[in-house]
């Protein structure tokens, strides 16, 4: 049953509620930024009805945090961190990696972007939570990055995930522009960048 006996969803029902409503914000967000999708274009890609959605989201605000944390278990966690785990052996092979990931990833005719800087370049605001997620999800990348660095053996392994990150969101916007050899590019200057770095 789908119900409990005085009529609110059961919580089987509400769960598979949130999932497909997650899901379709998931796919409009990714493709079309999470300013222009809104909540009736979500609700009818889910195939449910509003009040599914206020139930499970009291706002657009709060669907957008869950599609920018479904974003990192995506993204971040299962591809570019699993993926760049599995292609090196050594730290500094797998940071390199990540740019043979990603030369893949912008030769896809459905190659999108990185959503946590399209979310926030179009919230603009500092102050806003959607803003402040975003830039946490940054943030942990480069937490990664540096202990990758860390683990290479690099002299300043801060600054080099700074550095690193900053190649890495440069060649996805320089792919965006139509360079789709902008991960050749920056995986040649992460070579550079690691040789400069690493002390033994």
């Amino acid at each position: 049953m789908d119900a409990t006996g005085d009529g609110t969803p059961s919580e089987s029902a509400q769960l598979r509620g949130s999932e497909r409503i997650g899901r379709a914000a998931y796919e409009l967000f990714t493709r079309h930024g999470v300013r222009e999708v809104g909540v009736d274009a979500v609700v009818a890609h889910a195939g449910t009805a509003k009040m599914t959605l206020y139930r499970n989201f009291p706002s657009k605000n709060d669907l957008i945090l869950d599609f920018l944390s479904r974003r990192e278990r995506c993204w971040t966690e299962q591809w570019l961190i699993h993926e760049s785990r599995q292609r090196g052996r050594t730290p500094q092979e797998q940071l390199l990696s990540i740019f043979d990931l990603f030369g893949e990833w912008f030769a896809r005719p459905d190659f999108e972007g990185c959503v946590f800087l399209t979310t926030m370049m179009e919230i603009n605001d500092p102050a806003d939570t959607v803003f402040q997620a975003a830039v946490e999800h940054l943030r942990r990348i480069r937490g990664y990055l540096r202990e990758q660095a860390e683990a290479a053996g690099v002299d300043d392994p801060t600054l080099v995930a700074r550095q690193w990150h900053i190649l890495m969101k440069g060649s996805i916007i320089a792919a965006q522009e139509g360079d789709r050899d902008a991960a050749d590019a920056a995986k040649e200057m992460g070579g550079l960048l690691l040789r400069a770095h690493v002390t033994s």
